[in-house]
């Protein structure tokens, strides 16, 4: 029988390009998000409402990733932040070398916020580093309670947890409570946050509060 030794991770190149990108956008001082979920999990959604702020205080780029078509690019577009599109033509994820092609498209020294909207899926994207400093999962309520556990590395390997269409749980029967105890139950240091419609206001302070306290916080470094 051969043995085989593996001395490298199988993630290696995608990692190197990953800190390639990751520098260069620390030298622009440059903030980068990850934001990933399963499709339909209120990902652009939950960017529309909140990217206005934002693009308030920073200056912001938003990358977006899809199998195809440039609609969640347009709508981006529509809140005042340019916005890059990546087709992956069938690939379930963005990867380093994809965000590297699309950095060179962007002034980055007039760039201080990029949003790196990934591919609508929660198992692929997590394992990708593209060289960001932040990593948040969209997690929705009709998605069940379940979705956690069933899910983990998506808990494990992010730095918060934002559960959407918070407004429509009494209407599917499910609890956010139980889906909080869930996620806790896989990452006890990750943060939730809460996003959804109340009286037809879209709720997105906190998530608002959480990223400018991380942006700060980088800055400062």
């Amino acid at each position: 029988m051969t043995e085989i030794k593996i001395k490298k991770s199988a993630y290696h190149l995608n990692d190197e390009i990953a800190a390639k990108n990751h520098a260069e956008l620390r030298k622009h001082g440059i903030f980068a998000l990850n934001v990933m979920g399963a499709p339909g999990s209120g990902k652009t959604t939950l960017l529309e409402n909140i990217l206005p702020e934002l693009l308030s205080a920073y200056k912001t780029a938003v990358i977006e990733g899809d199998l195809a078509t440039e609609n969640d690019a347009e709508r981006i577009r529509k809140t005042g932040v340019p916005a890059y599109q990546i087709n992956t033509n069938g690939g379930c994820h963005l990867d380093a070398k994809m965000v590297e092609k699309e950095l060179k498209k962007i002034d980055l020294d007039q760039t201080e916020l990029i949003v790196i909207e990934n591919v609508g899926n929660l198992v692929c994207p997590i394992n990708f580093n593209l060289g960001e400093d932040l990593r948040i999962v969209v997690l929705s309520t009709p998605e069940g309670e379940d979705k956690p556990l069933k899910y983990p590395p998506a808990m494990m390997k992010t730095d918060a947890v934002v559960i959407s269409k918070t407004d429509i749980a009494p209407y599917m029967d499910i609890d956010p409570e139980v889906i909080k105890k869930n996620i806790l139950q896989i990452n006890p240091k990750v943060c939730i946050l809460e996003a959804g419609k109340i009286n037809g206001v879209y709720q997105k302070d906190a998530v608002v509060a959480f990223l400018k306290d991380s942006i700060e916080k980088h800055q400062a470094r």
